[in-house]
C-alpha cells in the first residue's frame, strides 16, 4: 500500500501569476514567503483565481519536476483572513465574498470593527444588525464565507479522530462548507469510494460522534465496503448469501438488518441486484452498468456487420501467403476470415500457435481494403511488443484513449461517445490483462461502424482490476472466436512450449529433463533456494549461456513476502549484483535502498514524465511494467536520472514510489512481458498462491530459458490447482441475453 506523505502548510503572499485555466482552475503562480527572499513556484487546481498581493496559506506538499524543478503542488489554498478594522475593508470592498460591494463593506467594518470576520464566520446572524442585510442574506454571506474559508474547519474537526490531511482535502473537495454538517449527520461518508477511508476507522469516528449501532448508515457503507474491497479481488458482484454473511461479520451484527438494508438501498439505487437462476447477485451501480454496457455494445458491433454472405477472401489469403512466403493452415485461415468478416472477433491461443502470424496477416489485409487499423495492449511492455511483432505503432489503451487529467482523482478519458477514435479496425493485444471498466471504457470511444480484434490467451492470469473479461467473452458463446491449438514444429521443439500446453491441460511436466530449455532444480528449502537463485542469476548463467544478469535473466515469484518473496530476493539481488560503493549514490525510499545501478520497475502510468532519446527525440510517458536502470542520483538536488530501453528520464526522490526494484517481479507484475531467461522460486504452496494458470503465466514468460527451483511437490500442487482464482461476474450470462431476450438471465431486480 502507497505510503500517504505528510502535507505541508505554506503562507505567503502571491507576487505574480503565470498561468490560469479558466477550465480547470489549473494555476502557476510565486509566492513570496515571509522573511524569505526566494519565491516559491506554486502549481494546483484552485477553486478561485488568486490575486496578485492576496496573503495566501496553502496546503500541499513539494514535487519536482522533470521540467520545471521544485514546485509546490496545492491541494487546497486558503485566502488568510485580513486582522485589521482597514484591512478588513479593503478586502470586503473587492467584492471577495459574494453580497458585499464597497457600501455593505463600509457599513460592517464601521459597526463590528475588527471583529467583522470574526462575526461573519461564528455568528452571522449578527449580520442582520447592520443596515441593508436581511437575514436570507446574512444566510448567503455566511455560506460564501464558509465555502471561502470552511476548509480550516474541516481540519479541525478531522484532525481529532487522526484522519490524514489527504482525506481532509478530499472531503473538502467533495462538500466544501457543508463538510462538517455533512459527516456529522452521517460519517460513514467518509469510506465510499471518493474519500477513501477504511471502514474500520469511520466505524470508529462514528462511535465518538455517537452514532447508534444499528444507524441504517453504517449497514448501508458496510455492504458497499463490502463490494468496493471484492473489487480487489476480482468480483464484478457478489452473491447475496457471501454478501450479507461478510457484511453482518463486519458490523458484529445478525443478518436480519443487513438484508434489510440490501433492499433499501436497492431502492435508493445505491446498489443494483441481479437475478440469475433464481440466484441473487448485488453490484455498486458502476460495475452493474459496465458489465450491461460491454454486453449490449458488442451485440449492436455483431449485428451491425452480420452477413449472412460474406465475401471470399480465399484470393486474398492465397495472394498473402505468395507474398510472405507462407502456408496458413486450416484454422488459422478460419481465424483470418472470421476477424475479416466480423464486428466482434477473438483470436486465442497458447506460446507457439501463431497469434502473431494471424494479427500480421489481419492488419495486412485490413490495411490494403483501405481500412485503418489502430493496435493497442493494456500495458506499456504489451504495447511495445506488439509494436516489435507487427511493424507498426501499437498504444498502451490508456495513452490510445487518452486520459484526461482535468477529472483529478479519477481515470477518465478523452476519447468516448462524442470524441471517437479515429479508426476502422481496432486490434486489442494481451485481453486476459483488461479489465471490466477498462473495457467499457475502450467500447464507449469505438465508433459503431469500427470493427474489434480481440487477441489473448485466456489461460493466463486475469486482470488485476475487476472483472474476467476475455474468459467471460470466450463463455458467452456468441461471439465468433478462434482458439489456435497447434503447436508449430519450430516451438514443439522447445520444452517450455510443449510445457505450458501441459500445465493448462492439468498434466505434470517431466522435471527429470535436462537437456532442453526448461529446468528443475530440486531445492530442500526455501533459503537453499534463494541461494542457488542469487547464484545463477549473479555466475552460473551468464558463464554458460553469456546472459546479462540484469536485462536478460527474469526472477518471478509469486509473492512478495517471505524468503522468495519479491521484497527479500530484490534485497538480496541487489546486495549481490549492485553492492554499496564509493562512487554510487543511493537514497532509502519506502522500505527501498535506490542506488546507482539499480534495475528497477515503474509500477503505474505515468503520463506526465518527460524523456529524451539519443537523438533528440523526446516525448512524455513511463508505463506502468517497464523496467530500467537508475544512471545518476543527485542527494543535493534529490533527483535521478534512470534510462528505459533507449529514453531517458529524470526522476525527483518524491517520484520513488512509483518504482520498485526490478531483479524480482511478481507474476503478476510480468503479464505482457517476455525475458530471455526467467528463474521461478516455489516455497511451501499455498492454495491461494500457487495455482495452475499463475504457473502457467510464470512459463510462458520466458523465450529461451526456464528454471524452476524449489521442490516437485510444489510444482506438482500448482498443476493440480485448478481453482483458477474465482471471480463473480455475469457478463457472459448478459451476453447470453442480449442475444436471446427470453433466455434465462434475468434484469435487475
Amino acid at each position: 500500500m502507497e505510503q500517504q506523505r505528510e502535507l505541508e502548510r505554506l503562507e505567503g503572499t502571491v507576487e505574480y501569476v503565470t498561468y490560469r485555466s479558466d477550465d480547470t482552475g489549473f494555476t502557476v503562480f510565486g509566492l513570496a514567503i515571509d522573511n524569505d527572499r526566494d519565491l516559491v513556484t506554486v502549481v494546483g487546481e484552485l477553486a478561485e483565481p488568486v490575486c496578485e498581493g492576496e496573503h495566501l496559506t496553502l496546503t500541499g506538499e513539494y514535487t519536482a519536476h522533470p521540467t520545471y524543478g521544485q514546485q509546490f503542488r496545492a491541494a487546497i489554498c486558503e485566502k488568510a483572513l485580513p486582522s485589521t478594522a482597514n484591512a478588513i475593508l479593503k478586502y470586503l470592498s473587492a467584492r471577495s465574498i459574494k453580497g458585499i460591494g464597497p457600501v455593505i463593506a463600509a457599513r460592517l467594518v464601521t459597526h463590528f470593527g475588527d471583529r467583522t470576520l470574526d462575526v461573519m464566520e461564528n455568528n452571522p446572524e449578527r449580520l442582520t444588525e447592520v443596515r441593508g442585510i436581511s437575514p436570507k442574506k446574512a444566510a448567503e454571506i455566511a455560506e460564501d464565507f464558509r465555502r471561502v474559508y470552511g476548509v480550516r474547519m474541516v481540519m479541525l474537526f478531522l484532525a481529532r479522530f487522526n484522519v490524514h490531511p489527504t482525506i481532509c482535502v478530499r472531503v473538502w473537495k467533495k462538500w466544501g462548507g457543508a463538510s462538517v454538517e455533512t459527516l456529522t449527520e452521517n460519517p460513514y461518508l467518509l469510506c465510499g469510494w471518493d474519500i477513501g477511508l477504511g471502514f474500520e476507522q469511520a466505524d470508529a469516528i462514528a462511535v465518538e460522534l455517537g452514532v447508534a449501532p444499528d444507524d441504517p448508515h453504517r449497514v448501508a457503507a458496510a455492504l458497499a465496503f463490502v463490494l468496493r474491497h471484492n473489487l480487489g479481488n476480482g468480483h464484478t458482484c457478489l452473491p447475496e448469501e457471501s454478501l450479507v454473511k461478510i457484511a453482518a461479520q463486519l458490523l458484529e451484527t445478525g443478518r436480519e438488518p443487513v438484508e434489510q438494508c440490501l433492499y433499501e438501498q436497492e431502492r435508493e439505487e445505491a446498489l443494483v441486484r441481479m437475478e440469475i437462476d433464481g440466484r441473487m447477485f448485488w453490484y455498486l451501480p458502476e460495475l452493474f452498468c459496465a458489465e450491461r454496457y460491454i454486453a449490449g455494445r458488442l451485440m449492436i458491433v455483431r449485428s451491425a456487420f452480420a452477413n449472412p454472405e460474406p465475401p471470399d477472401y480465399a484470393p486474398q489469403i492465397a495472394a498473402l501467403e505468395e507474398s510472405f512466403s507462407i502456408r496458413y493452415e486450416a484454422l488459422q485461415k478460419r481465424a483470418i476470415v472470421g476477424a475479416l468478416t466480423n464486428g466482434v472477433f477473438l483470436l486465442t491461443g497458447g506460446p507457439g500457435t501463431g497469434k502473431t502470424t494471424i494479427i500480421n496477416a489481419i492488419i495486412e489485409l485490413f490495411e490494403q481494403m483501405g481500412e485503418k487499423v489502430l493496435l493497442a495492449a493494456p500495458t506499456g511492455r504489451a504495447a511495445k511488443r506488439m509494436t516489435e511483432m507487427t511493424g507498426r505503432e501499437a498504444k498502451t489503451i490508456h495513452r490510445l484513449l487518452e486520459v484526461d487529467f482535468r477529472a483529478g482523482d479519477a481515470v477518465t478519458f478523452k476519447r468516448n461517445e462524442r470524441n471517437p477514435l479515429d479508426a476502422d479496425v481496432l486490434i486489442v493485444d494481451e485481453m486476459s490483462m483488461v479489465d471490466t471498466l477498462l473495457f467499457e471504457s475502450l467500447l464507449r470511444a469505438m465508433r459503431l461502424s469500427c470493427r474489434l480484434v480481440l487477441v489473448g490467451d485466456a489461460d493466463q492470469l486475469p486482470s488485476v482490476g475487476a472483472g474476467n473479461v476475455l474468459r467471460d467473452l470466450i463463455d458467452s458463446d456468441v461471439l465468433c472466436s478462434v482458439q489456435l491449438k497447434e503447436i508449430f514444429r519450430q516451438a514443439a521443439q522447445s520444452l517450455i512450449v510443449t510445457n505450458a500446453h501441459q500445465i493448462v491441460r492439468g498434466e505434470h511436466p517431466d522435471l527429470r529433463v535436462r537437456d532442453n530449455d526448461f529446468f528443475f532444480l530440486r531445492s530442500p528449502s526455501s533459503e537453499a533456494a534463494a541461494a542457488t537463485l542469487e547464484d545463477l542469476v549473479a555466475r552460473r548463467l551468464p558463464a554458460a549461456y553469456g546472459f546479462s544478469a540484469l536485462w536478460d535473466i527474469q526472477v518471478l515469484s509469486p509473492t512478495r513476502k517471505g524468503e522468495l518473496g519479491t521484497m527479500e530476493l530484490n534485497r538480496r539481488l541487489q546486495r549481490r549484483l549492485n553492492p554499496p560503493a564509493a562512487h554510487k549514490q543511493e537514497f532509502v525510499f519506502g522500505g527501498y535502498t535506490f542506488r546507482t545501478g539499480d534495475k528497477v520497475m515503474q509500477i503505474r502510468n505515468n503520463y506526465d514524465i518527460v524523456w529524451d532519446r539519443e537523438g533528440g527525440e523526446g516525448g512524455t510517458g513511463i508505463f506502468n511494467g517497464d523496467i530500467g536502470e537508475i544512471l545518476q542520483i543527485d542527494r543535493g538536488a534529490r533527483m535521478m536520472l534512470l534510462r528505459f530501453d533507449d529514453k531517458q528520464a529524470e526522476y525527483s526522490f518524491d517520484m520513488a514510489n512509483e518504482l520498485e526494484l526490478a531483479y524480482a517481479v511478481t507474476v503478476h507484475k510480468s503479464q505482457g512481458s517476455e525475458f530471455e531467461a526467467v528463474i521461478l522460486p516455489l516455497g511451501r504452496p499455498s492454495r491461494n498462491l500457487y495455482y495452475r494458470n499463475l504457473l502457467y503465466t510464470a512459463v510462458t514468460r520466458a523465450k529461451k530459458l526456464l528454471i524452476l527451483l524449489g521442490e516437485e511437490s510444489s510444482v506438482y500442487y500448482m498443476v493440480d490447482n485448478n481453482k483458477k482464482t474465482l471471480r463473480y461476474t455475469n457478463l457472459a450470462r448478459l451476453l447470453r441475453a442480449e442475444q436471446d431476450p427470453m433466455g434465462g438471465a434475468g434484469g435487475p431486480g
